[in-house]
């Protein structure tokens, strides 16, 4: 029972990042693409109010249910596919982390600019761009793990 119940979180945390991640990928992409710095503002709030209550969440769950789940059917930490799916977990949080400090930052600028009635500034397009750039190898980690989880290959190294 023990063991259902981790793997049913562990994949339930899996899902909520790859969920996660598209949705607020979607939704700022779009709020973006109308130009208007009141939208692009309401739109990283409840963005990074999602990142925190849902993503942060299911970063640290993870793990945890991960290596439990590990230890109770007897793998081992340094199979090959653990590895490698620890090592793409890392991947993802290291553009992660600033992806969420871009959000804020995002979300600072276009209140800033509703809120006086001025155009995004060019420091809002530059952050725009490298967050789209980081989701890239980010979502490309994620897909990674899910496959590695579903398929458990043998990896000599």
């Amino acid at each position: 029972m023990l063991y259902f119940v981790l793997k049913f979180l562990h994949v339930i945390g899996a899902s909520v990042l790859l969920g996660t991640g598209v949705g607020i990928a979607f939704f700022m992409l779009l709020a973006h693409r109308t130009g208007n710095a009141a939208t692009i503002a309401a739109v990283a709030r409840i963005v990074v109010v999602a990142d925190f209550l849902f993503t942060a969440t299911a970063v640290v769950a993870q793990p945890i249910t991960g290596v439990a789940l590990a230890w109770l059917a007897g793998y081992s930490l340094s199979e090959g596919w653990i590895v490698l799916s620890i090592a793409l977990y890392i991947v993802t949080g290291v553009f992660w982390l600033p992806v969420v400090w871009m959000q804020m930052e995002m979300r600072n600028l276009a209140s800033a600019a509703a809120k006086t009635g001025t155009p995004l500034p060019a420091r809002y397009t530059r952050l725009f761009r490298l967050w789209f750039a980081f989701g890239f190898p980010a979502f490309a980690a994620v897909l990674g793990i899910f496959w590695l989880m579903i398929a458990r290959p043998t990896i000599e190294w």
